[in-house]
């Protein structure tokens, strides 16, 4: 995401792999203060993250545009199948979104997208992403902040100062991750908590690390963080919840623990994560030497910039119908930030391509 930021505007980068690169980690987590990555440098400034406000104020571009046929928000599957839909229309097309891919980009390894057997996340995102840009799709790298009706367009204002208006709006812009909600969770995030397991994973390499959740997420982490660290914990608050096959490959690891009904109830550490409490449904704690623990326990749908302008239910995700339409004509909404109930790569791809159709219909009858 930051590279592809940095080749739209031009601003030529030196790339490190840390992953691969045992001494320049070190160096990045002494300059940084964190076990995460990206790290970026500019002149003397360390920007940790893909901070999309951060690199506009540096390098982007703000300003008014013309009114699009048609704006998407998010650019995980569904934002990128509506908008090679509304562009197979003609529709003129503008994607915002603060990265490309969306949490998809942190599977390990999907194996139920019809037409490959096993693929990453990251590379399944990458071909999402090349047929994007071979047709006529504005996408732009930044954070919505907000949305609003002006009278026959809706205006969506951007973190870098940026306001967009378009005929039409489709809501894809996913979930974020849960957190633990116990003390000191975010002086240690970055600092040995790690919520992408694909992004930080590398840098554990032979360490004991745990991993917290129940179901598929979790259950794959687990499973491939097994062969980079020397142990793995998997801390299942209750029942599992993950799939057979899931299971039973966790089964064959030999460096994995399982500890079910069980949760996290403190975190220790100074400067980094240096250890865990745990408790189990009758009281019993135990504490736990870790170098970094791994969060897999759920998402909450980023919705809080349409609160209020479109109906939302009491899991605050996006009512649609069938179609992806919301209750706001002109509004329509796909993927997991929506009612839908299976939260997959496919059904979101799907609901996107749904959402594209019903928008041209919609434009057609304004």
């Amino acid at each position: 995401m930051a590279k592809a930021f940095l080749d739209k505007n031009g601003v030529p980068y030196e790339s490190i792999d840390v992953g691969a690169d045992q001494e320049a980690a070190q160096k990045m987590v002494e300059l940084s203060g964190q076990r995460g990555v990206p790290v970026i440098t500019v002149d003397d400034e360390v920007i940790v993250g893909f901070d999309s406000q951060r690199l506009n104020e540096l390098f982007g571009k703000t300003g008014a545009t013309d009114i699009f046929d048609v704006l998407i928000v998010g650019a995980g599957p569904a934002g990128l199948t509506a908008g090679v839909y509304c562009a197979r229309k003609m529709l003129n097309t503008i994607i915002i979104s603060e990265n490309i891919g969306g949490l998809a980009l942190e599977s390990w390894a999907i194996e139920n997208y019809m037409g490959y057997r096993m693929i990453t996340g990251e590379d399944l995102m990458k071909k999402f992403e090349e047929q994007v840009r071979t047709l006529n799709i504005r996408l732009e790298l930044d954070r919505v902040e907000s949305v609003a009706r002006e009278e026959e367009v809706f205006a969506v204002t951007a973190a870098s100062g940026t306001t967009i208006r378009a005929r039409a709006l489709i809501l894809t812009q996913g979930n974020h991750h849960r957190k633990l909600g116990v003390a000191n969770e975010e002086q240690f995030l970055g600092r040995g908590l790690s919520i992408c397991s694909t992004c930080d994973g590398p840098l554990y390499k032979g360490k004991r690390v745990a991993v917290v959740g129940g179901g598929n997420a979790a259950f794959q982490t687990a499973i491939e963080m097994s062969k980079i660290a020397t142990s793995v914990s998997l801390i299942v608050r209750s029942t599992v919840k993950a799939d057979p096959v899931y299971v039973r490959k966790l089964e064959e690891m030999k460096n994995i623990t399982l500890h079910k009904n069980t949760q996290i109830s403190s975190l220790h550490g100074n400067k980094f994560l240096s250890g865990i409490t745990i408790r189990n449904d009758s009281g019993k704690e135990q504490v736990m030497d870790l170098d970094g623990v791994f969060l897999e326990i759920g998402w909450l749908p980023n919705s809080g910039m349409v609160d209020g302008l479109v109906a939302l239910n009491e899991k605050k995700e996006i009512i649609v119908d069938c179609d992806g339409r919301t209750n706001v004509p002109g509004i329509f909404a796909a993927g997991d930030v929506t009612n839908v109930r299976s939260k997959q790569i496919i059904i979101a791809a799907g609901d996107g391509a749904k959402a594209a159709l019903e928008v041209y219909e919609y434009l057609m009858k304004e």
